[in-house]
């Protein structure tokens, strides 16, 4: 949710009651799809209050920013915006301000420290407590916080966060099946700020998309850290993640089905003959692979070889032909060396991913990379400036071989740079765009393919 130009701090706001009936939010985001569903999860709840959205911050009488610990940047951004917020509540006292999501699980103390007009600080483990909070803040104001996550032990675990029911359908919507993370990659903050894997019951994963599938939704993606380690340590036993793919094939309404992001070593073959069967699971997959040599993926703590992952990647694309295949790549971890990083580049030739996220390491204070002796930053850029121009060469060549294809398209609606054209995705993830009419928005449409370039195709509906 971008964070829109505020009207001038002088304007005085109406009256509010006492309270939140009537009063308005505004939820400023950063991070993964995992903190958009978190903060749907948000607002939802406070909507429920009586609450109703601001289009702008300032207009808000409650501000909640929902945030991210993956990477330094976000972080800054969110106590860059809190320092703004700190001149917005002395002119409105009665402002509630709240700190979310994994910044808040992990550095609680800095935030009240650095911000002492944040009235609470919540974590990642039960955002439904959030409309709560802002209650009782409303009626006593001292600092809250509230950053409980479940215990790392035991067979089964089922302490996951408590969901709203979807009041409303959108065209695409995420279906958070399981939280948390086991995995402990050396590079990694989110086993810490998001607490042990545990996965949602198959029964309400399913009832909740049939209920999306009711009320309009198209398209669902499924999320998890490892999102097809799904299904480990429930209390009715293990469910694969292949399972509730089949299960969600079936629902009625639902035309396409997506998940993110699958860990290698959990990609086993009842998944990759799923993908085959079940039409409304899509022909992509993102892959994370983070390098490409056996020695610096054991520095990583990634638990799978180089050969293992290329074996995933040809059984994939032996059984679902055509599949898209994306992945993410981090340039610089410690100890990098330019053999290590000419592996990697050679397994982006072997491989032609279709397109790849590239990083460069930077270290998150609390991870054991992090204590690692650290490479030049000169030297990380001039590596992801190689990586990122050899797959977008990659990525170019592949998306020339379109032309001429017909695509299925699900259409989002018009383009915001051009709105004279229609915009949606492939069934492999590429973005299209074509002209047609707006009231096409939210029906598949095929596509002929006449133009090729590095985010996706032009073309011309059929």
């Amino acid at each position: 949710m971008p964070f829109a130009q505020p009207v001038p701090l002088s304007s005085s706001p109406p009256a509010k009651p006492a309270g939140p009936h009537g009063r308005t939010y505004f939820v400023q985001t950063w991070g993964c799809q995992m903190n958009e569903d978190d903060s749907d999860q948000i607002a939802s709840g406070l909507r429920a209050l009586g609450m109703s959205p601001a289009n702008a911050a300032i207009r808000a009488d409650v501000i909640l920013l929902n945030t991210c610990s993956v990477r330094k940047k976000p972080e800054d951004k969110a106590f860059s915006f809190l320092g703004v917020l700190a001149e917005l509540k002395s002119r409105k006292p009665d402002l509630v301000v709240g700190v979310c999501g994994c910044m808040a699980q992990l550095r609680v103390d800095e935030i009240h420290q650095r911000a002492p007009h944040v009235d609470f600080v919540i974590g990642t483990g039960d955002v439904s407590a959030v409309p709560a909070l802002v209650e009782q803040t409303l009626q006593e104001r001292r600092f809250r916080r509230r950053l409980d996550l479940p215990e790392r032990k035991g067979a089964t675990v089922d302490d996951v966060p408590i969901r709203l029911a979807p009041a409303h359908g959108k065209l695409k919507a995420y279906v958070p099946i399981q939280y948390g993370c086991d995995k402990f990659c050396t590079f990694c903050i989110v086993p810490t700020t998001r607490g042990r894997e545990r996965s949602r019951s198959t029964d309400e994963v399913v009832e909740e998309v049939r209920k999306l599938a009711e009320l309009g939704t198209k398209e669902v993606t499924l999320l998890g850290q490892t999102v097809n380690s799904y299904g480990k340590n429930l209390p009715e036993g293990r469910v694969p993640f292949s399972q509730l793919l089949r299960r969600l094939n079936e629902v009625p309404g639902l035309v396409r089905i997506r998940y993110t992001s699958p860990y290698p070593r959990d990609f086993k073959p009842d998944l990759i003959q799923t993908i085959a069967e079940c039409p409304k699971v899509m022909e992509h997959c993102h892959l994370p692979v983070q390098a490409g040599h056996d020695d610096l993926l054991a520095r990583m703590r990634r638990v799978y070889t180089v050969q293992g992952f290329l074996e995933i990647v040809a059984n994939l694309r032996q059984t679902v032909p055509g599949i898209a295949l994306t992945t993410d790549i981090i340039v610089g971890f410690p100890g990098e060396t330019d053999e290590e990083f000419q592996a990697t580049l050679e397994l982006v030739r072997k491989v032609r991913f279709d397109g790849a996220f590239t990083f460069i390491y930077a270290p998150r204070p609390g991870t054991p990379a992090a204590e690692m002796e650290q490479l030049p930053y000169a030297l990380k850029h001039r590596r992801l400036q190689e990586l990122s121009r050899l797959q977008s060469a990659i990525t170019c060549e592949i998306n020339a071989g379109y032309v001429g294809k017909t695509l299925e398209v699900l259409v989002e609606g018009p383009s915001p740079k051009e709105p004279r054209m229609l915009q949606g995705y492939s069934r492999g993830f590429k973005m299209v765009h074509f002209p047609g009419s707006p009231d096409r928005a939210g029906r598949l449409a095929q596509v002929r393919i006449t133009d090729s370039h590095l985010w996706g195709f032009s073309g011309e509906l059929l």
